[in-house]
């Protein structure tokens, strides 16, 4: 009876925490993009990138559906897309092309890395009310991720511009309805 007991109590906290473990994934996928780049294989981590926005899409759906939400998940999470749709693709489109600019490259990654995590603190200080206020980052994310497939198609300043255009659109009043 003991170990039943023990054995359910476990199941129930793993259970609790089916959806931050899930954003653990989405933040460890994050960072392996980011060895990636580091070690000059770009495509590998822009799918890893690309496997982030799908564990980011799960969590939120697992929280809901377990009715598991807390703020600490939703903390967790801001936290997790910094690193997965924030940085990664920043690093990744730096790294592809926009190194070639020298410190102008650098300052719109910053630019784009600085506004995402506004963005995210934004929301996670306001009420939620089936519209997102500015693009979410996970958004402006992949889409930034995807650019990496036509920076030998596009001028390296087509590219700064669409990171200043990504930055400005998560920090703006846009609304965005949710899916």
């Amino acid at each position: 009876m003991y170990f039943l007991e023990r054995f359910d109590q476990s199941l129930k906290r793993f259970r609790s925490q089916t959806a931050n473990i899930l954003t653990l994934i989405n933040l460890t996928l994050g960072a392996v993009a980011l060895f990636f780049i580091v070690k000059g294989q770009l495509e590998l981590s822009f799918w890893f990138i690309f496997l982030c926005a799908l564990f980011d899409r799960f969590d939120g759906m697992v929280a809901r559906k377990l009715q598991i939400e807390s703020e600490f998940g939703k903390q967790l999470d801001s936290l997790c897309d910094l690193i997965s749709f924030g940085i990664a693709p920043a690093f990744l489109i730096y790294q592809a092309s926009l190194y070639e600019f020298g410190i102008p490259g650098i300052v719109f990654v910053l630019i784009y890395i600085i506004c995402g995590a506004i963005r995210l603190a934004r929301f996670n200080i306001t009420e939620f009310n089936g519209h997102f206020t500015g693009v979410p980052i996970t958004v402006a994310g992949c889409i930034l991720a995807l650019t990496y497939f036509t920076t030998n198609l596009l001028p390296g300043f087509v590219l700064m511009f669409l990171v200043l255009i990504l930055s400005f659109l998560m920090i703006s009043t846009v609304r965005v309805k949710k899916q």
